[in-house]
Formats: structure tokens, sequence, C-alpha cells
């Protein structure tokens, strides 16, 4: 089994030291009986603590920077035009079985 990854432990201590402070003013609230401040440093900081791994998720991972990083570097699109051979391959695929292009390694170490 393996464990979390370096960007998740990144993610979850950016969110434990923006989080720590309103959770402390959180507990400090409802020691001195300010319930309504409490509720809200305490529902605020479980918002904040999770937020690094929200805005991970939306702009995506390490993989889709890699993926759009080469994805600009002339990309063909995929058509289904027949080759000299005469089969039935798209032009990019035909491309990558020949010269060995980085979107093959790509989809190589996306499908381990």
């Amino acid at each position: 089994m393996r464990g979390p990854g370096l960007l998740w432990m990144l993610q979850t201590a950016a969110g434990f030291s923006m989080a720590g402070p309103m959770f402390f003013l959180g507990l400090e609230s409802v020691r001195t009986g300010r319930y309504e401040w409490a509720a809200f440093y305490l529902t605020l900081g479980a918002l904040v603590c999770y937020f690094p791994t929200y805005l991970v998720n939306r702009i995506g991972g390490p993989r889709t920077w890699i993926r759009r990083r080469l994805g600009r570097r002339g990309r063909k699109t995929e058509t289904n035009a027949k080759t000299d051979d005469g089969d039935d391959r798209s032009d990019s695929n035909a491309d990558d079985a020949v010269d060995g292009s980085r979107l093959s390694r790509l989809e190589r170490l996306r499908d381990r």
C-alpha cells in the first residue's frame, strides 16, 4: 500500500497553517462564551483547511500540468485519415508509433 504523496502532504500543511489560527480563535471563543463567533471561526477554519485541496483539484494535479505543457508543443489533431499503407490509423497515432513522441510516453505513464 502506498502512502500519501508529497503533493497531498503539502496541501495538508498549507491548509493547517492557514486554518490553525482560526481554530484557535474558535476554541478560545467557545471558552469565553461567545458562541456566535466560535461557530463563525470554526466554520471558516474548516473551509480554509480544505481550500488548497480544492484549488489543486480545480486546476488539476501534476499530471494535468505535464499534459498541458506537452499539449502546447505542436500536437496534431486526431483525424481518421488513411495512411499510405491503407490502414485506418490516425495521423497522430502513426507519428507516435514511428518516432515515440512525448505524448506516447505520457500515455504509457498514465496507463501504469
